[in-house]
């Protein structure tokens, strides 16, 4: 079975080799805002595959939405670490929050860890652009995963949590023993 794609494959632009997509979010940075509540982006996408593409030790890579899709599958199992130890909805939003902002290597830095996979940036406006778009992000992912794993009962789901331990692609957006 082949793990799930990104259904924006039209990109008008990109940053390195990832694509620059609209997403709903209320966080500044460089990404276009989507409006609609109907729509689904890309972030959207990458919680809804998150359970099934976890599984897969390789990912084919078909566009450039697709390279975004692999990092916010990588950042939402490094949120489900940090959502494992919180005692409730409160705690996980400051844990995640913080984790979404503090600093993070983008492609190009020598601790990341698909440097093979991503383009660096061509010079330093186009990494801060890349460090912006990937903030922002992190923080719009952050809020709609601890809706997910919290729901209506405020308490979390085991269901989201049994993910923590999962490692997409054998990789991990943090070094080893974080």
């Amino acid at each position: 079975m082949p793990a799930y794609h990104s259904s924006f494959e039209k990109t008008e632009s990109s940053i390195g080799n990832m694509a620059l997509l609209p997403i709903r979010t209320n966080f500044r940075g460089p990404a276009p805002s989507l409006n609609t509540k109907d729509t689904m982006d890309i972030i959207d996408e990458a919680l809804y595959f998150f359970r099934a593409n976890v599984f897969f030790r390789t990912y084919e890579i078909k566009s450039d939405a697709d390279r975004v899709l692999i990092y916010i599958t990588l950042y939402i199992t490094e949120c489900l670490k940090k959502l494992q130890k919180c005692a409730n909805e409160n705690q996980a939003v400051s844990v995640v929050n913080c984790l979404a902002i503090t600093k993070f290597d983008i492609p190009g830095d020598s601790g990341f860890p698909l440097n093979s996979v991503y383009a660096r940036p061509a010079d330093a406006d186009e990494a801060d652009l890349m460090r912006q778009y990937l903030q922002q992000i992190r923080q719009e992912t952050a809020v709609r995963l601890v809706e997910k794993v919290y729901g209506k009962d405020k308490k979390p789901s085991k269901w989201w949590l049994c993910f923590a331990k999962r490692k997409f692609m054998d990789k991990s957006l943090s070094g080893p023993g974080q």
